[in-house]
């Protein structure tokens, strides 16, 4: 028996693959599913990537109408899909050959954190169709993570922990309880850490979600990682917490410091 994700890809594959204009898109599931670590919560993230899109309004034609009306089925259903992303092939190719070259340049949606990082995307995604063999490409081009990128990502955010890990601004913010400059500040932190320790470790940065428990599996980490970055995020609510996350990335940052020049 068909299990209900496998009716839902089989249903709206066609549908999806359909909105490109020669009706021939390359379909992609991408997102927690596509990496493997869904749960109950997680929801559909469909990709398609075609030259062009049926037109010249997309949502005015009938291809998106029975996409809409098939997806709106499944939502009644308690399937969580909020549309699908529509990518050109020579977007992705462009926005590709520069993360491969080393220009790591995230990209800003109001859905995510921390940027989309394409290689993550098109490394993890599970392939559905791929007319033209191109998805396929893509990721046999990710098999080894790129080298020029591992370097730019490590400068990058190495700079930015350095940087912090020094600067008295900082210290006099804890002082003063800046509570709206500290939560900014140990987010940026934080992400620049996990950054680090994924590319130091070849492996893709995989997003904003279930980034911590992924990270705890890498081979190469500083010691007792996951619990020191687990009291990081929770500092508490004493006197000394802010005091005492700061201490604590402080030694996270030497210890990656000392972890990458080993």
């Amino acid at each position: 028996m068909m299990s209900r994700e496998a009716e839902l890809v089989a249903t709206m594959t066609p549908l999806i693959a359909d909105l490109a204009e020669d009706g021939d898109g390359a379909v992609a599931l991408a997102g927690s599913r596509g990496k493997g670590w869904s749960d109950a919560q997680s929801d559909f993230d469909f990709r398609v990537y075609a030259d062009a899109y049926r037109g010249p309004e997309l949502r005015r034609t009938g291809s998106w109408k029975r996409f809409e009306e098939a997806m709106r089925d499944w939502q009644v259903k308690g399937i969580r899909m909020e549309g699908v992303w529509m990518r050109r092939y020579a977007g992705v190719r462009r926005d590709l050959d520069a993360w491969l070259a080393g220009v790591a340049v995230p990209r800003n949606f109001e859905w995510t954190i921390w940027g989309y990082h394409l290689p993550t995307d098109l490394a993890s995604q599970r392939i559905i169709v791929d007319p033209r063999g191109l998805l396929a490409g893509w990721k046999q081009q990710l098999a080894q993570y790129p080298e020029a990128l591992r370097a730019s990502i490590l400068q990058q955010h190495m700079d930015i922990l350095r940087y912090w890990a020094k600067d008295y601004h900082y210290e006099s913010k804890v002082v003063r309880r800046d509570l709206v400059f500290l939560v900014g500040l140990t987010g940026k932190l934080v992400n620049a850490i996990l950054q680090t320790v994924f590319a130091f470790n070849r492996t893709y940065y995989p997003g904003d979600g279930w980034n911590l428990p992924m990270a705890a599996e890498l081979e190469r980490l500083p010691p007792d990682f996951l619990q020191r970055m687990t009291a990081i995020l929770e500092p508490g609510h004493d006197p000394d917490a802010w005091q005492r996350q700061r201490a604590e990335l402080i030694r996270m940052i030497a210890d990656l410091e000392d972890l990458i020049a080993a």
